[in-house]
């Protein structure tokens, strides 16, 4: 048995396989690519992907590759993956002002921070945006939405003829003493003392100082170190959820 879980995020795609059903075996990341034919993905993911899979479970905020990937399941496994979408079993009560809006990425997380950590956190997703979802008794209640690290870096980069491209690394130093470090002492810091601080202002918000608080997506290796408050580390939190979906809609 092979399960295939698919995160397709706008600047990266996840791709976790689970033999078991229980955890996951191996785990890929690969580069969105909005012009790639469909042709081209399913190459990508047959060199990735061996064997014979049963379901494939997946969570797109880029609706103009679904089908790519629908037709990759279709025409190689002879499965029809299972999006989520309204509709689908989740666990995960959404109570914002419009439910659609809500992402399915945020979704994923929500349920795996849930069944792993605790029915009440608050999930800090970096990722082209960073994102905070606060989950009570399982019930979603809001998100916070701001810039994420990479769309930050290129925006200045991009705004600014004498600024140098810089690699997404913690400087030598705090209060740089050259452009480079300056650079990186703003978004790696800058962004862990944002992390800090809406967390703080999140809890006072909701009444409750304990809260347990996930981090994860893509560029949270580097940045959750940096942060003062205590926070857990999963980087594979959204695949994790997936595969809790997949128990949830299991089809016999």
């Amino acid at each position: 048995m092979m399960i295939i879980l698919i995160d397709i995020g706008n600047s990266t795609i996840a791709i976790g396989i689970s033999e078991s059903g229980e955890s996951l075996n191996k785990t890929y990341r690969i580069n969105t690519e909005k012009t790639r034919s469909a042709d081209e993905y399913a190459i990508t993911l047959s060199q990735l992907i061996s064997g014979v899979c049963e379901r494939a479970i997946i969570a797109s905020v880029v609706p103009e590759l679904n089908n790519a990937f629908r037709e990759y399941f279709q025409k190689k496994h002879g499965i029809t993956p299972l999006f989520l979408q309204a509709g689908v079993k989740t666990g995960i009560k959404i109570l914002t002002d419009t439910p659609r809006e809500v992402g399915a990425d945020l979704i994923a997380n929500a349920i795996g921070a849930t069944t792993l950590y605790d029915d009440t956190c608050l999930i800090i997703d970096l990722g082209t945006a960073t994102t905070f979802t606060y989950v009570e008794n399982k019930n979603l209640r809001g998100v916070v939405i701001t810039t994420g690290l990479m769309t930050s870096r290129n925006a200045l980069i991009s705004k600014t003829s004498l600024l140098p491209q810089v690699e997404l690394e913690p400087p030598s130093k705090l209060i740089g003493t050259n452009s480079s470090d300056s650079i990186k002492s703003g978004l790696i810091y800058g962004h862990a003392a944002l992390i800090d601080g809406m967390v703080e202002r999140i809890k006072d918000n909701v009444g409750n100082p304990d809260l347990k608080v996930i981090i994860t997506g893509g560029h949270a290796q580097i940045i959750y170190k940096h942060c003062r408050g205590d926070l857990i580390f999963d980087d594979q939190l959204i695949l994790k959820g997936l595969l809790v979906l997949d128990k949830l809609n299991k089809r016999v």
